[in-house]
C-alpha cells in the first residue's frame, strides 16, 4: 500500500457506529427574519441579517455564557438577542426551551449554539487523546470523535472544544493528556482525524458537532511545564513545530478555533492580531469562528498587556477574537467602543459574520431543536465496542520477560494496586459527563475472564496518592498464594489535566513501595500503569517482569486490558511521547537539534563511576547528564508486541530529487514471531545542513500494518520534497537543496540511515 505523506490522506475509517437520524425538526410557527432567508446562499443570508441587526444584537452574537438552566433572566437575555452561545446545557428539554426563546421569541430568530468540552467522549469515554495517539491509527481518533459527536449532539450539543493540537514536550504539563504528544506530524494527522470525526461529511447533519482546534498557539510550551506559564517561541519554532497541526486543522475545514492563554513574544494570544488574523486568516485563508478561552481576554490585564477591561475588549476584537467566552467584556464594553469610534463598525461586523456563519454551517436555522424521540443515544453496543477497540490499540507494552500473555490457565492471580478497580480514575481528565457506574474496571473483567475463584483481590493501596503502608503487607501475604501478580498502578484522573501540572512525575504515594514489596515476594509481577502523562517509572519497569502502559483508557478499559494481558489481543501501541528516566531530563523530545558537542554514548561516564578528585574534563565534554545519561527511558515511537518484527533495508526510487519532486521509499517488514501482530512502521528524515540548524530526526510518515506469522510486506511511502520545507534564515517556508538521511524504523531511536539529496 502506497502511503502518501500528506495531511488529510489518512487511513480510511474502519470502525462502524450506529447511524444517527438525519431527520429535520422544523421550528413551528417561525416568522422571523432569519427564517425568511432560508434557501439563499449563506453569505447572502448573513448580509441580510447584518443589515437588520441593531448594535446590541450584533454584540449579542459574540457573547457566550455558561449554562444556568432555564430562568427568567436568561430567557429575557435570549429574547433580547443578547446571547449567541451557551455552554454546558446538557438536558435536551432545557436546550429546546432556551432555543425556542431565541428562534421563536426574539426579533430576528437567530438560534443559539450549545457548546461543551467533549474531549474524549461524552458518556462513552474513549482513551484520553494522548492514549488515542498511542494507537498510531487515525481511525481510532476519527471514530472516537464520531461517537462523541453522536452522543453529545443527541442532547443538543453542537460545538465541542476539541481537538487540542498543542505540541507537548514536557510531561510535567498537566494538559499533555489532552493532546497528541510531542510530534507535529503525528499531532497533525490525529488532529485532522478528530475534525473529520466530529464534523463528518455534512456539518448540517444534527448528529455532528463543530470541532474547535485549540489552543492557538503555543500553550504546550509553558515554561517548566507549569500550566498558564509564559512561553518563549521564536519564529523558527513557531512555524516548524507549533503551527503545522493548526494549519492541518484549518485545511481540514475545522469550523472553529480557540485562542490560547499564553503570550507569543510578549503579546497574549487573545490580543495577537498577527497570529489570529494575519497568519490564520491571511496566510491560510481560514474563515471560521475564533473563540476566546475561558476568561482569556480579561487575563490580558494580568499579562500586563491591557490597561483595563475596555482596552482588553478592544485589543481582542481588533486581533480577531469573534466570541467572548465568559469574560463579560464584549457585552459590557463593545457598545461604548463602537460608539466612540475606537472599534469601527466594519470590524465588528466581520466578527458577527463569523459567528453567524458557524450557525448556518451547522444547519441551526433549519433545524434548531433536539429531536426528543432520539435524544440520549448513550452507551450503544457499537459505541462501547469502538471504545474497547480504541483502548486495546492504545496500550503500549514497555517490557515483557515472557510472562505475558498469561497462560490459558495461569492459576491463581493476585490483582492488586490502587488502579485495579478505580472506575472514576481510569476515565482520566476532561470527562464531565462520565458515569462511573458504566465503567468496566480491570478487576471486573479479569473475574469474568478467569473466574472469581481464581482471582485474589487485595488492593494494597486505596488510591494512587495513598501513603499508608497498612495494606501493603496484606497484598504481599496474598501474593504468596498466587501464581502471578498483576499490580495496577498510576495516577488518579485529577492528577493530570488543566491546572494539574506536577513537578514530580513519578508514581505518587507508596506505589513504589508496593511494587518493591510484591517483587520481593518472589512471584512474577506484571505492572499495569494507567496515567494521564508519561511517568518516570524506569526503575519500576526494571524491577518487574512485564509492564503494560495505558494512558487513562476510558469506559471499556477493563475488558481491553484483560484481552491484552490474556493474549486475546496483541499489544500494538507506540509511544507518542518520550519517557524520561528522571524528571530532570524534561523537557525531553526526540526531534531536538544537535549541539556543538553532541553526545557520544560510548564516552558516557555516570556519577557513580567518576573517580575521586577527578579532573573537570574527566567525564568528557559533550551534552548529557552525569546522573542520568542522555538516552530516555523509552524513545518516541517505542512499543513492544507479543511477536517480533524485522525491518529490511529501505530502497529508494531515486537517490535525488528536485525541490518540487518526490522519492518513493520501500522497506520490507517481516513478522518473525509466532503470533499475528500489528506494527506502526515509521519514516524519519534528517536535513544534514540548513540555513538554520535542523532536528536530528523528524517524523514524516507512518503506516500501521498487520502481519501474520512469517509474513513479509513491503511498506511504501511517497516522500515529497515539500515535506522537507522549514522556516529558513530568509524568514520564509522553503525547501533547501542539500544532503538528507532517512530511516524506516520501529521508533525514533532505531534504524539504519539511507542517504539522498535534494537538488535545485
Amino acid at each position: 500500500m502506497n502511503k502518501i505523506i500528506a495531511l488529510g490522506l489518512t487511513a480510511a475509517l474502519t470502525f462502524s457506529v450506529a447511524a444517527a437520524p438525519k431527520k429535520k425538526v422544523p421550528a413551528k410557527g417561525r416568522k422571523s427574519v432569519a427564517a425568511a432567508t432560508i434557501g439563499l446562499p449563506v453569505e447572502q443570508r448573513i448580509d441580510s441579517l447584518l443589515s437588520r441587526m441593531t448594535l446590541d444584537e450584533k454584540i449579542g452574537q459574540l457573547v457566550q455564557y455558561t449554562g444556568a438552566g432555564y430562568n427568567d433572566d436568561r430567557a429575557g437575555q435570549i429574547r433580547a438577542g443578547m446571547v449567541g452561545s451557551l455552554l454546558n446545557e446538557i438536558d435536551p428539554e432545557t436546550v429546546n426551551r432556551l432555543q425556542r426563546e431565541a428562534v421563536e421569541n426574539s426579533r430576528l430568530g437567530i438560534p443559539l449554539v450549545i457548546a461543551r468540552d467533549v474531549i474524549h467522549g461524552f458518556k462513552t469515554i474513549f482513551p484520553i487523546p494522548l492514549g488515542q495517539a498511542a494507537s498510531w491509527n487515525p481511525a481510532v481518533v476519527r471514530e472516537g470523535s464520531k461517537v462523541s459527536a453522536d452522543e453529545a449532539s443527541s442532547v443538543g450539543i453542537r460545538w465541542t472544544f476539541s481537538p487540542m493540537v498543542d505540541i507537548a514536550r514536557d510531561a510535567r504539563w498537566g494538559r499533555i493528556a489532552e493532546g497528541y504528544g510531542e510530534d507535529p506530524y503525528l499531532t497533525s494527522v490525529m488532529g485532522v482525524a478528530a475534525v473529520e470525526g466530529y464534523q463528518g461529511d455534512d456539518l448540517t447533519n444534527p448528529a455532528t458537532m463543530a470541532a474547535c482546534v485549540k489552543h492557538f498557539a503555543g500553550y504546550g510550551f509553558a515554561e517548566g511545564g507549569r500550566d498558564y506559564n509564559t512561553t518563549w517561541i521564536p519564529d523558527g519554532l513557531l512555524y516548524d513545530v507549533v503551527l503545522p497541526p493548526f494549519k492541518a486543522g484549518a485545511d481540514a475545514g475545522a469550523a472553529t478555533f480557540m485562542c490560547s492563554f499564553n503570550d507569543i513574544d510578549g503579546i497574549p494570544s487573545s490580543g495577537n492580531r498577527r497570529l489570529l488574523t494575519d497568519i490564520l486568516r491571511g496566510e491560510w485563508g481560514w474563515d471560521g469562528l475564533m473563540v476566546s478561552d475561558w476568561g482569556s481576554i480579561e487575563q490580558m490585564l494580568n499579562h500586563g498587556y491591557s490597561t483595563d477591561r475596555p482596552t482588553a475588549a478592544l485589543q481582542a476584537a481588533r486581533a480577531g477574537v469573534d466570541m467572548d467566552m465568559e469574560n463579560h467584556l464584549y457585552d459590557n464594553h463593545l457598545r461604548e467602543l463602537v460608539e466612540s469610534g475606537k472599534l469601527p463598525v466594519e470590524q465588528l461586523d466581520a466578527l458577527v459574520r463569523n459567528a453567524l456563519r458557524l450557525k448556518f454551517r451547522l444547519g441551526l436555522f433549519e433545524n434548531p431543536y433536539v429531536d426528543l424521540k432520539t435524544a440520549k443515544r448513550f452507551y450503544t453496543p457499537a459505541n462501547l465496542q469502538a471504545a474497547q477497540r480504541a483502548a486495546e490499540e492504545s496500550a503500549v507494552l514497555l517490557k515483557n520477560n515472557g510472562v505475558l500473555p498469561l497462560a490459558g490457565n495461569p492459576g491463581k492471580i493476585l490483582v492488586t494496586g490502587p488502579m485495579a478497580d478505580a472506575a472514576h480514575d481510569q476515565n482520566g481528565t476532561w470527562c464531565f459527563d462520565m458515569e462511573k457506574d458504566h465503567t468496566v474496571t480491570p478487576l471486573t473483567s479479569l473475574r469474568e475472564m478467569y473466574g472469581a475463584d481464581n482471582i485474589i483481590y487485595e488492593p494494597g493501596l486505596k488510591f494512587s496518592r495513598d501513603n499508608s503502608a497498612e495494606g501493603i503487607a496484606a497484598a504481599v501475604a496474598a501474593a504468596k498464594d498466587a501464581d502471578v501478580v498483576l499490580c495496577f498502578v498510576g495516577e488518579e484522573a485529577v492528577l493530570s489535566g488543566e491546572a494539574h501540572s506536577r513537578a514530580d512525575i513519578s508514581l505518587p504515594g507508596a506505589q513504589n513501595d508496593l511494587l518493591a514489596a510484591l517483587k520481593a515476594a518472589g512471584k512474577p509481577v506484571v505492572t499495569v500503569v494507567m496515567a494521564g502523562r508519561p511517568l518516570t517509572i524506569a526503575d519500576q519497569v526494571a524491577l518487574t517482569d512485564a509492564t503494560l502502559f495505558n494512558f487513562h483508557p476510558g469506559t471499556m478499559g477493563g475488558p481491553a486490558i484483560a484481552n491484552l494481558l490474556s493474549g486475546k489481543v496483541n499489544p500494538s501501541g507506540k509511544l507518542p511521547v518520550t519517557f524520561s528516566k528522571m524528571v530532570g531530563q524534561e523537557p525531553n523530545y526526540y526531534n531536538r537539534k544537535n549541539t556543538g558537542r553532541p553526545h557520544n554514548s560510548q564516552g558516557e561516564m555516570l556519577i557513580d563511576d567518576i573517580p575521586l578528585e577527578a579532573g573537570q574534563t574527566s567525564t568528557g565534554c559533550d551534552s548529557y547528564y552525569i546522573d542520568a545519561g542522555d538516552a530516555p527511558a523509552f524513545p518516541f515511537g517505542y512499543g513492544l508486541s507479543y511477536t517480533t518484527f524485522t525491518y529490511g533495508t529501505p530502497s529508494l526510487s531515486a537517490t535525488s530529487m528536485g525541490t518540487d519532486g518526490n522519492i518513493t521509499v520501500t522497506c520490507p517488514v517481516t513478522n518473525t514471531g509466532s503470533r499475528q501482530g500489528a506494527e506502526a512502521v515509521q519514516l524519519y528524515v534528517r536535513d544534514m545542513v540548513g540555513s538554520r540548524a535542523r532536528p536530528v530526526r523528524e517524523l514524516k510518515g507512518f503506516e500501521k500494518i498487520t502481519l501474520a506469522p512469517g509474513e513479509t510486506r513491503n511498506v511504501t511511502f511517497t516522500l515529497p520534497a515539500s515535506a522537507l520545507a522549514f522556516y529558513t534564515a530568509d524568514n520564509k517556508i522553503a525547501v533547501e537543496p542539500g544532503a538528507f538521511q532517512l530511516w524506516v524504523a520501529p521508533d525514533a531511536a532505531s534504524g539504519t540511515p539511507v542517504d539522498f539529496t535534494v537538488t535545485e
